[in-house]
């Protein structure tokens, strides 16, 4: 008995990978990004859902979700929620999903001291500047959080950001069924 190689009930199921940036600088997706070519040979294995490659807006049932980025808002917040509901497996990327990153030095400071000086105290801004109070805008937390102080995360992928070597790596063995394990070298902080 042959198989016909475009009968799809045949292929293996690809996992759905989702991903999102909370708050941070975008350079965890930006690293992604940097495994190149070897992008052409992972989605052979995944499907993407919600990420920038896709821009779709909205998460579905994932096997495997990234996000990076801490949360220093009340949105960011209903998002992680939103994501970790719908993913099977969550995995804080980088400094600032795991530890709260560079948005956390400001958690030393008063969040409205800081809104003041940014929004009313600056030179050069005009004499009628005030602090943004429209509804449209996410309240900021008094305190920036890393992920897993909100939801629970399964794996942690950390770097500042993580290398294109460091997420091909880890993607490997969770597609494989492996526990996830960075050896030497694949670890930095830029």
């Amino acid at each position: 008995m042959t198989t016909d190689p475009l009968d799809i009930h045949h292929a293996p199921r690809k996992l759905r990978v989702a991903t999102v940036s909370l708050a941070g600088c975008f350079g965890c997706h930006m690293s992604f990004l940097d495994i190149d070519e070897r992008l052409f040979e992972l989605i052979e294995h995944i499907e993407f859902d919600r990420s920038p490659l896709t821009d779709i807006k909205q998460v579905g049932r994932c096997d495997i979700g990234l996000i990076e980025g801490g949360l220093c808002n009340a949105e960011n917040v209903i998002v992680l929620r939103e994501f970790r509901a719908h993913c099977k497996t969550l995995v804080a990327v980088g400094a600032c999903a795991i530890t709260g990153g560079l948005p956390a030095q400001r958690n030393h400071m008063d969040v409205g001291d800081v809104l003041a000086e940014v929004y009313r105290a600056r030179p050069g801004l005009s004499a009628s500047s005030r602090i943004p109070d429209d509804p449209e805008l996410p309240l900021p937390l008094n305190q920036v959080h890393p992920i897993h102080e909100v939801v629970h995360v399964d794996y942690f992928l950390p770097g500042c950001p993580p290398s294109a070597d460091a997420f091909w790596s880890f993607l490997n063995d969770l597609m494989a069924g492996r526990t996830p394990h960075l050896g030497h070298g694949l670890l930095h902080y830029d």
